[in-house]
């Protein structure tokens, strides 16, 4: 692909990642920690998720010239979109995965539901009803696959920053 159209896919890829981030947020922010069935710091759920869509989004529309400012790059530099872009994609696999395993596991685990809400954020919705497998492949699997897809974004800048041009 040309520089162009990575740069155009990646940013709507890293708007689409953010936004659903952010909305992913607000079952945690709407609960108050209430209907959980655990004692929960819901708030360190919230702000993180809010933290990573709102550096997705930011990534997502902010001028070329100013991430490359941020990450000590050259404006054209090929890696300055096509590093986080591959990172988004093998974090959003990898985030896919998670929400099935984390639906289709067994009862008799006894999965801490804390630590499932802090691999799987959109366990909170399993927690809260029981939705359907349909529901899992289509839906809550995929919005999983965005916020691991935001994570894998901001990490893939963060060495693009930290890491030495060659």
């Amino acid at each position: 692909m040309s520089g162009r159209t990575v740069s155009i896919t990646s940013r709507i890829v890293f708007l689409v990642c953010g936004l659903t981030t952010l909305f992913s947020a607000f079952p945690y922010v709407m609960l108050r920690g209430e209907g959980l069935p655990f004692q929960s710091e819901w708030v360190v759920f919230a702000v993180v998720l809010g933290l990573l869509g709102l550096f997705s989004v930011l990534v997502g529309v902010v001028p070329r010239s100013l991430i490359a400012k941020a990450c000590r790059r050259d404006r054209d530099d090929r890696q300055l979109f096509s590093a986080p872009l591959k990172l988004v994609g093998i974090f959003a696999a990898i985030g896919y995965l998670v929400a099935l395993v984390a639906h289709f596991s067994p009862h008799t685990w006894n999965v801490n539901p804390q630590l499932m809400l802090a691999v799987c954020p959109m366990y909170v919705v399993k927690m809260t009803i029981d939705p359907s497998p349909e529901t899992i492949f289509f839906l809550l699997a995929p919005m999983n696959a965005a916020v691991y897809g935001a994570l894998g974004l901001t990490l893939g800048y963060v060495w693009l920053a930290l890491h030495q041009q060659t």
